[in-house]
């Protein structure tokens, strides 16, 4: 994952700059989706009206560990035993247009970036993973939201 560093000013970089850099790093790692950003840049491009974020964990995840305010729900799997959504596609053109830049968000940032290189292939043009994901990676004792991850991050979400 690319670190992003304050711009020359010694000011953050913009909402724009985040996406140009994920651009860039997704070339240079020839990632089959527009870019990859980790959970607090992510943030900075939501709320700077850049882009709209899409969770796309089951229905059960959002539910039960919790979800950010505003985000739209597309499930990438549906159910406990994880199988692929063939509507998640059609369910994604619903909400977010094509050309718009579209950021995914799933547990770790792995289902994420299987959604994004299916976005893309169906067409979406900016569509970029959330790296880390909602609770993050597994640490050393198997459990995730110690390390990285949006919660960790302290960033907004809620719980029903």
């Amino acid at each position: 994952m690319s670190e992003h560093l304050p711009s020359a000013t010694g000011s953050s970089p913009s909402a724009q700059d985040l996406l140009s850099a994920a651009r860039a790093c997704a070339l240079i790692e020839q990632l089959p989706y527009a870019g990859r950003l980790p959970a607090v840049e992510a943030w900075s491009v939501v709320q700077a009206g850049h882009a709209v974020l899409v969770d796309v964990r089951t229905a059960e995840e959002v539910k039960f560990v919790g979800r950010v305010p505003g985000s739209f729900h597309v499930p990438w799997m549906t159910g406990t035993a994880l199988l692929r959504n063939p509507r998640f596609v059609r369910e994604l053109e619903a909400k977010v247009g094509k050309d718009q830049p579209v950021l995914l968000l799933c547990r770790s940032g792995k289902r994420s970036a299987d959604a994004a290189t299916a976005a893309h292939k169906a067409g979406f043009t900016q569509v970029f993973n959330v790296t880390e994901g909602f609770e993050g990676e597994l640490d050393d004792a198997q459990q995730r939201g110690h390390q990285n991850g949006w919660r960790f991050s302290g960033l907004p979400w809620i719980q029903d």
